[in-house]
């Protein structure tokens, strides 16, 4: 039997996620520390560049739209960001602050990130979010892939049906903005230890917001806006939902 040929670089990149998903949930104490040559794999940066164009947005501070890459070539484009990490060249910049009408009147505040942040992100998030889904427990449904809020309701109304009898509403006000860094970082570092990628995280942290042509930088949050932010604030909100569940 001949095997399978994997042809595109979502394919290759899906198979890359299953070798890690795997290694992780083989070994819940193993610690990551050959990720980065992964980041800057092209098929990866391909897939991440695929995914930041689906999502559309608008541009960062510095301005670039995703029609400029695409006039100026997207191979040249995804090429020069692989160099810039390959070079130890990339610096990320500050997100443009923008804000969001909510049902209440008041407004919440987005980090718009460059699109060469949100392509690296995404390349990170690829190879990164597989290693920590082995850790988040089954509670959990928020931003996370093949999940949904619809399930999660699902989930409770099985439960009701079990005679249960009660249900904790908790509203973490102003999660990303306060999540502490330091502490962050550490439950990042149980399951990775590439120093590189570690430092990639950090500076994403401490990139900071422009508004009014203004930077504000903070020890505090994550890059809300960013497409890093969701796993990041995951793996924080992850010890509470060990804690809950051994609570019970």
């Amino acid at each position: 039997m001949n095997a399978i040929r994997l042809t595109t670089p979502k394919e290759k990149v899906q198979q890359l996620r299953e070798k890690l998903g795997h290694a992780a949930k083989t070994s819940k104490s193993r610690r990551f520390h050959a990720l980065y040559d992964k980041v800057c794999r092209t098929d990866v940066l391909w897939e991440a560049w695929r995914c930041v164009r689906a999502n559309k947005g608008a541009a960062g501070v510095d301005g670039e739209t995703l029609a400029d890459i695409e006039k100026k070539g997207e191979s040249l484009f995804v090429e020069e960001v692989r160099e810039r990490l390959l070079q130890k060249r990339y610096r990320p910049q500050p997100e443009r602050r923008h804000y969001i009408p909510k049902k209440d009147g008041r407004k919440r505040p987005l980090g718009i990130p460059t699109i060469q942040d949100r392509v690296v992100q995404m390349a990170l998030k690829l190879v990164m979010e597989p290693i920590f889904e082995a850790d988040f427990q089954d509670c959990s449904y928020g931003f996370r892939p093949k999940r949904s809020a619809k399930q999660a309701l699902e989930r409770i109304r099985k439960a009701c049906n079990r005679k249960g009898n009660w249900v904790v509403d908790v509203d973490i006000q102003g999660y990303f903005d306060n999540i502490n860094q330091e502490k962050l970082m550490k439950l990042v570092e149980m399951r990775i230890s590439d120093r590189r990628v570690l430092k990639l995280i950090r500076q994403w942290l401490g990139a900071g917001v422009m508004e009014e042509g203004k930077v504000r930088r903070s020890d505090l949050g994550t890059p809300q806006g960013g497409v890093i932010s969701l796993l990041l604030a995951n793996i924080y909100l992850n010890y509470f939902d060990r804690l809950w569940g051994e609570a019970r």
